[in-house]
C-alpha cells in the first residue's frame, strides 16, 4: 500500500509527535508499505532523503517565508488554513506518489483538502491534540483546562495568547476548516478517549478509532561512547526523573512538591527552560538538549517517573517510555494519562497541580522501594499493548478498511 504522512514537522526537529511520525512510517515500510513523508522545509536537511526505507519530501510555504510571524522562527508552524504553495507542492507530490492513503497528524492536513477529491486517496487524520476545536492546540482556558469550545470564548483566548494579528484569523480558521474536516477526513484517530471527547467526535458524529501512541518493540542501538557524556552528569545512586518541556508539563508542580521532601534523593530534571538558581531547591540536578537515547539511558538508571501535567495531556509518550524501561510513574489524573497509568498497579495517579498530593505519593514510593519495584514490574507488563507490534497493526486494520 502507498502511505503518503503529512507532519508540518519532521527530524531533526524532534519532539513526541515527531517521533510518533517517524517511528510510525518507519514500522510501516518495514512492513512493507511504500511510505513517504510531507513536511516542511528545513535548513538543516535536504529537500529530498532516504530514512530507513522511508522517502521524505520537504515543502515551502507560504507563510514560512515570513520571520516576523513567528517568535521560534525553527518551528514555523503551518496554519489550520489552506496555504498556497504548500496546496500546489502537495498536489505535485500527490501526482507522483499516487497514495491509497494519506495519513495526516497537524494542521498540515488543512492544504490537503482541497485536493482530496481529486486525490483518490483515503485520508486520516491522527489528533494528537485539541487542534480540531482549540486554536492553541492546549484546551486550557485561563490558566485551567477548558470547559468547551465556544467562538467569542475562543477567539478571546486565542488573542490573548497569539495577540490580534494571529489570534483572530486562527480561530476563525480553525471553526471553519472543523466543516471541511468533518466531509473530507475519512477517519480520525485520536490518541485517547479524553482526546475524541475534547475534539467533539462522537457529538459531530464523524468516523473515529481511538488509537494510543506506542513505543518501538526494541530499544534502538546506540554506542555507550554517545550516551556517556550524558549519563555521566546523571548524580550517583537513585534518582527522581521528570522529562518534559513546556510551560504545562507541571515544572513548578514538581518543584514545589520536592522542596519540602523530607531527606528525597535527587531529582533529575531534562528539558524544562533553565531557571535562576534561587528558584532551584538543592539536589535538583536540570539538563537541557539531551537525546533522546541519553533519555532513554537516563530512565533505566532512575527510581521512579513524574509526569505531573497540569494541561489535557493527550497521550504522553514519555509515560509509556518509563513504563518500557520497568519504572513506576507518578502522574496527573488528566487527559489520556489514566489511559496509561493504572493508579495503584504500575503508578500512582494525583490531581493536577497538587503538589502536596504529589509530594506524598514520591515520599510513599521513595519509602517503600519494593513496592515500586513492583510496580516497575507491571508497568514492563502493561506497556506491551502499547508496543509498535501490537498498535501498528491497527492503523493498518484502519487503512485497509478504508481503501477497500
Amino acid at each position: 500500500m502507498r502511505v503518503l504522512m503529512l507532519s508540518q514537522f519532521y527530524p531533526p526537529l524532534i519532539g513526541g509527535e515527531e517521533r510518533y511520525v517517524r517511528d510510525l512510517s518507519i514500522q510501516l515500510a518495514a512492513r512493507g508499505h511504500e511510505v513517504s513523508v510531507a513536511t516542511l522545509r528545513h535548513p538543516d536537511a535536504s529537500p529530498h532523503q532516504v530514512d530507513n526505507g522511508v522517502n521524505v519530501f520537504r515543502i515551502q510555504g507560504t507563510l514560512q517565508r515570513a520571520d516576523w510571524l513567528f517568535t521560534d522562527v525553527q518551528h514555523r508552524h503551518v496554519p489550520p488554513f489552506p496555504d498556497p504553495e504548500l496546496v500546489s507542492s502537495l498536489q505535485r507530490l500527490v501526482g507522483d506518489i499516487r497514495p491509497d492513503v494519506v495519513h495526516a497528524h497537524n494542521w498540515l492536513v488543512s492544504s490537503f483538502l482541497p485536493i482530496k477529491k481529486s486525490s483518490r486517496a483515503r485520508l486520516v487524520l491522527t489528533l494528537h491534540d485539541c487542534s480540531r476545536v482549540c486554536s492553541k492546540k492546549s484546551f486550557m482556558f485561563a490558566n485551567l483546562p477548558c470547559s468547551g469550545p465556544g467562538f467569542l470564548k475562543c477567539m478571546q483566548c486565542a488573542t490573548e495568547h497569539y495577540g490580534a494579528l494571529k489570534g483572530v484569523p486562527t480561530t476563525a480558521a480553525t471553526w471553519m476548516m472543523r466543516r471541511s474536516e468533518r466531509h473530507l477526513v475519512d477517519m480520525f484517530l485520536p490518541v485517547s478517549q479524553a482526546v475524541a471527547v475534547a475534539n467533539n467526535l462522537g457529538c459531530d458524529g464523524v468516523p473515529f478509532h481511538v488509537i494510543p501512541n506506542f513505543v518501538p518493540d526494541t530499544v534502538e542501538e546506540t554506542s555507550d561512547a554517545f550516551v556517556k557524556p550524558y549519563t555521566a552528569q546523571l548524580p550517583p545512586g537513585d534518582y527522581v526523573l521528570f522529562v518534559g518541556a513546556g510551560a504545562y508539563k507541571g515544572t513548578d508542580v514538581v518543584l514545589r512538591a520536592y522542596a519540602d521532601l523530607h531527606h528525597p534523593p535527587p531529582l533529575v530534571m531534562i528539558g524544562p527552560d533553565p531557571l535562576p538558581p534561587s528558584a532551584i531547591p538543592a539536589g535538583v540536578h536540570m539538563f537541557q538538549g539531551w537525546p533522546h537515547a541519553a533519555v532513554m539511558a537516563a530512565w533505566k538508571r532512575s527510581l521512579l517517573g513524574l509526569v505531573p501535567s497540569t494541561c489535557m495531556d493527550a497521550c504522553p509518550t514519555v509515560v509509556l517510555e518509563a513504563m518500557a524501561a520497568s519504572r513506576p510513574v507518578i502522574a496527573s489524573r488528566i487527559g489520556g494519562v489514566p489511559d496509561l497509568v493504572a493508579d495503584g498497579e504500575t503508578g500512582i495517579l494525583v490531581e493536577p497541580g497538587d503538589a502536596i498530593a504529589l509530594r506524598h505519593a514520591i515520599q510513599r514510593l521513595v519509602a517503600n522501594p519494593e513496592m515500586g519495584q513492583q510496580m516497575g514490574r507491571a508497568a514492563l507488563e502493561r506497556v506491551r499493548q502499547f508496543r509498535a507490534s501490537a498498535v501498528v497493526p491497527r492503523i493498518e486494520h484502519v487503512y485497509r478498511e478504508l481503501v477497500a
